[in-house]
């Protein structure tokens, strides 16, 4: 048995395949009393297809899983693979939305469907966990705290065959930004040669998760019943994932939505002492300014002064972790942010920071659907109990996290010389709305939201694509004016 403590509190016990080997060669039991099972293997390439999609089919065997219990043994593996259609426990599959570029590659015969990856040099190249919180539902219901083990914590399941999938890889990296080049270059930031190297590049630890959700926990966080979670997400997939209805058995799902990054700087075993300082953003994801630098909101520019942040607090003997969510827009999506833009640069009077939210909830019918419900776990993943300088101005992040038991000393607003011009709307109608104002954003009343408005692009109301379109129309008869 190999016995890892749990930050100071009782010991969690992991038995691994190799562990389960010695004893049963000590005992002279065979690989069939393990409590393992034989794998019952499905051919892809096969025509036949089996559907399992009701409890009582035939076949349909899925192996049980504990979620919540310390002993990864006794939890059970997350089988999602296409491999063992009969023995899977989960709804789903491997990779998010990226699951559709497999099936291309098998329909394209890039991809040979019976491939089962070599995990061998895989294994995490730094230690997380185990934790306390890993075996508390309440803290970790959206991830698979195991997901990072799966050579060492079900090495017996893989040596008889099944093909288990981690669903979180750790490694480490050299980050590159110019924002730190320039910070080395002002003073800001001073090169250490161990956290950050004298050309600006800093040193990371970091780990991609995959969401693996326990159905039961996430109804709960979100005041619903189990039924009618799987119901709505039914529905509102136009029923892609029918074993939502029909297999009320099976309790964990991988749903085809982007995961996460966590990104650390400095020493990670130092995350759970509450005594080392820990600085902390949670960013959700905004290609246009993250990547392509986008001043119409503060995104880059409030992410990269926490990696700063992260930095400084790394080269005092702490920690600093970013968790980078792949929430496009709020979760709407790219598309409807663009057209969110249109409609707020439209609109009668300009861009205006009174109407911020309003364009919003006219164009996709609700505010936000990043729902901050689900956003804790990963800290309670990393063993956080502690956050001495929350980099967020968000009232709806601190809340989730700090209601789950974690402990928020100081919140850090982003400087206001880091606010694009044309970002001004969203941060004051944010401030406004409830984001913490700080010491920066004192006074945002009702006057200064109505006084605040955006830089105007002189879009046309009726845009020349479409005024294209209906002269077109209506040279060739289809449409008369």
């Amino acid at each position: 048995m190999k016995s890892y403590e749990a930050s100071g509190k009782e010991p969690i016990t992991m038995v691994t395949g190799l562990i389960a080997k010695e004893k049963n060669a000590k005992d002279g039991s065979q690989d069939n009393d393990d409590g393992i099972p034989e794998p019952e293997i499905t051919s892809v390439e096969s025509s036949f297809v089996n559907l399992t999609s009701h409890t009582d089919a035939f076949g349909v065997d899925p192996l049980p899983i504990s979620w919540g219990h310390p002993d990864p043994m006794i939890r059970g593996p997350v089988i999602c693979t296409v491999r063992h259609s009969s023995q899977r426990n989960a709804i789903g599959a491997h990779s998010g939305s990226y699951c559709i570029y497999t099936g291309l590659a098998v329909a394209t015969k890039k991809l040979d469907p019976d491939y089962v990856p070599n995990l061998k040099l895989t294994t995490p190249v730094f230690n997380i966990g185990p934790y306390k919180s890993w075996s508390d539902p309440k803290k970790i219901g959206s991830i698979d705290p195991f997901g990072h083990l799966t050579t060492e914590c079900f090495g017996a399941y893989l040596k008889k065959g099944f093909d288990i999938r981690p669903t979180i890889a750790v490694t480490k990296a050299h980050i590159d930004l110019p924002e730190c080049r320039e910070a080395v270059a002002c003073g800001r930031l001073v090169p250490d040669g161990k956290v950050l190297i004298k050309n600006g590049t800093s040193i990371v630890a970091k780990a991609a998760i995959e969401p693996v959700w326990y159905l039961p926990e996430i109804a709960r966080r979100f005041s619903c019943t189990e039924t009618e979670l799987r119901h709505s997400i039914f529905r509102m997939t136009n029923g892609m994932y029918p074993e939502l209805i029909t297999r009320p058995d099976i309790k964990v799902f991988l749903p085809p939505i982007g995961g996460l990054t966590i990104y650390i700087w400095g020493d990670p075993d130092t995350i759970p002492d509450e005594d080392i300082e820990l600085t902390c953003r949670v960013h959700d994801e905004c290609n246009g300014s993250d990547v392509f630098g986008s001043d119409i909101c503060t995104c880059r520019p409030y992410l990269t002064h926490a990696i700063e942040e992260c930095i400084k607090t790394a080269q005092r003997g702490g920690c600093g972790i970013v968790i980078y969510y792949r929430k496009e827009g709020r979760s709407l999506g790219e598309v409807t942010k663009y057209l969110v833009y249109n409609t707020r640069k439209r609109q009668e009077g300009g861009d205006s920071a009174e109407n911020y939210f309003n364009c919003t909830e006219q164009v996709a019918g609700v505010q936000d659907t990043r729902f901050q419900a689900l956003m804790p776990d990963p800290l309670h993943f990393l063993g956080v109990t502690k956050i001495h300088n929350f980099i967020s101005m968000s009232d709806m992040k601190y809340n989730a996290i700090t209601s789950t038991g974690i402990k928020i000393v100081n919140r850090i607003e982003i400087p206001k010389d880091l606010v694009p011009d044309d970002a001004q709307v969203e941060i004051t109608a944010k401030v406004y709305h409830g984001y913490n104002a700080g010491k920066a954003y004192q006074g945002i009343d009702k006057d200064e939201l109505k006084k605040c408005v955006g830089r105007d692009y002189n879009y046309d109301i009726d845009p020349p694509s479409a005024k294209k379109i209906k002269t077109t129309a209506a040279v060739s008869g289809e449409v008369s004016e």
